[in-house]
């Protein structure tokens, strides 16, 4: 295509009157704000999420199941290991995530527009990219302890969570790379494969994390090693997955120089995407840190840290019907039908809000047997116990704000240069750091709440974060991806 073309089409009307007029009117009969659930919608998304979310949970419990069997060694080696979690998260594993959701927005439009083969190139493209900071990332982590110091962290807690760290390094480099093959599956509406290669690493790795904690020398460096080892292990099943299948042939053509043209591409879209989950992970995580600045950091890093962990599980949980929505809205919106794909966004978080309903009540009723997972100590269990009524309303705050902030926003807020990221960007910001988190600190220090009042100003962060992403979300207007078939990066969403 020209560029006189080109031009004509950004200057172009977006969405054509007939096209708008036909769906505007059929919208007006069964507006999803009107409708209690549009059946066949969420069936359709319940089927495909219902794998994503047992694959989503398999994954992340992967170093969690770790932290779990070094909890079990001792209070030191609990607190520990929780810090050294959560500051894995912080610098390096919600940061792979966030990279990985530029493959969201190329492979879920370019899906929808048909440019099969550029999915295989962007896939590469974000595996260089995601290998790249993790060699960066991976250089900090081997000064975690004085760097914890500097924090002003507990010295022999941040001297083990050093320690811990040094062996999660490995599995820094597999956990980028798995997350950008997931995204690459997912766009494709590829999820049942993905249940057996996440649920088999799982089940394997409880074995090899009980081998090396109980079996060998290693014992709380075993743990870690355990993490990274099986996270390498679902990296080969889906590798040779992709690989072997012939489903692939068109989206997976081998690996190409042509990948390298596009990590500027991928990279413009892939930091304000690790910039948006990252804000909202740190907000998460820095709740561990100022726990370790209290009285008995022994018992409130752990404790605060348990609490986060089972947010990100609620959270997961969540993801994989938001995971259903960035399909479902990128492939609409690359096959030009937006008011659809708002219609499937609207049918998603309706799901969510139930889903978080089951997720509460089962917490509710056996939160004492969660809690036991983590650590055999009874003031930890009956600590966590008083914490479960708090955990249930940021558990149904984050499941509305989570499908509207990361994974709708990043399929649809690209189009037609919407700036929906950037958007989300700066309402967590404000959000967490500007209102959350000062609450927070308040409340826990000044007020003495202590635990309690960190976890109520979190509360406080979510619920004005998820009514502002839906504020968002109603008052933005949807557009209708152009695609240019000729060249993919003339093309401004797929390039």
């Amino acid at each position: 295509m020209n560029n006189t073309s080109s031009e004509e089409a950004n200057n172009s009307p977006l969405l054509e009157h007939g096209h708008e007029h036909e769906y505007e009117g059929e919208a007006r009969e069964v507006g999803w704000w009107k409708k209690v659930l549009d059946v066949e919608e969420a069936k359709n998304q319940v089927l495909f999420s219902l794998p994503m979310i047992v694959t989503n949970v398999s994954y992340y419990c992967i170093p969690l199941v770790s932290v779990m069997f070094a909890g079990h060694l001792g209070e030191l080696q609990l607190a520990a290991s929780n810090l050294a979690n959560s500051w894995s998260t912080v610098t390096g594993l919600a940061f792979m995530i966030g990279l990985s959701g530029a493959l969201e927005t190329l492979c879920g439009q370019g899906y929808g527009a048909k440019l099969y083969r550029m999915l295989g190139v962007y896939l590469q493209a974000s595996c260089i990219i995601s290998i790249f900071f993790s060699f960066l990332i991976s250089i900090m982590w081997l000064y975690t302890e004085p760097i914890l110091i500097l924090l002003h962290q507990e010295p022999s807690i941040s001297k083990e969570a050093a320690l811990y760290m040094r062996y999660l390094i490995p599995g820094l480099f597999a956990f980028g790379v798995l997350h950008n093959i997931l995204r690459f599956l997912q766009t494709q509406s590829v999820v049942m494969p993905l249940v057996v290669c996440s649920l088999l690493p799982l089940i394997v790795h409880v074995g090899i994390a009980y081998s090396l904690v109980h079996w060998t020398a290693l014992a709380f460096k075993g743990a870690a090693l355990a993490a990274s080892i099986s996270l390498w292990i679902s990296v080969l099943m889906l590798g040779v997955y992709v690989l072997s299948a012939k489903k692939f042939k068109q989206t997976w053509k081998g690996l190409s120089v042509e990948s390298f043209g596009y990590v500027v591409t991928s990279l413009k879209l892939a930091l304000p995407s690790a910039a948006m989950v990252c804000l909202e992970y740190w907000a998460f995580e820095l709740l561990v840190l100022l726990a370790g600045l209290m009285p008995n950091a022994v018992i409130t890093t752990p404790l605060i840290a348990m609490c986060v962990n089972t947010e990100a599980i609620a959270y997961m949980i969540t993801y994989g019907l938001s995971a259903a929505a960035s399909t479902r809205v990128s492939n609409e919106l690359g096959a030009g039908n937006p008011d659809r794909a708002k219609h499937a966004m609207g049918v998603t978080l309706k799901l969510s809000v139930l889903l978080a309903l089951l997720v509460v009540s089962a917490l509710g009723l056996g939160h004492n047997i969660w809690s036991g997972l983590f650590s055999s100590s009874s003031v930890i269990i009956e600590e966590f116990a008083s914490m479960t009524p708090l955990l249930v309303f940021s558990i149904l705050f984050d499941s509305v704000q989570g499908v509207l902030s990361g994974r709708c926003l990043n399929s649809a807020g690209v189009a037609r240069g919407c700036g929906w990221q950037h958007l989300a960007v700066y309402i967590n910001l404000a959000m967490f750091y500007l209102i959350g988190m000062p609450i927070a600190a308040i409340l826990g220090f000044k007020l003495k709440l202590y635990a309690m009042g960190l976890w109520t100003g979190l509360i406080c962060g979510l619920s004005c974060q998820a009514g502002s992403l839906l504020l968002l979300t109603r008052l933005t207007k949807w557009t209708r991806l152009e695609v240019c078939e000729d060249d993919p990066k003339e093309n401004p969403v797929l390039a």
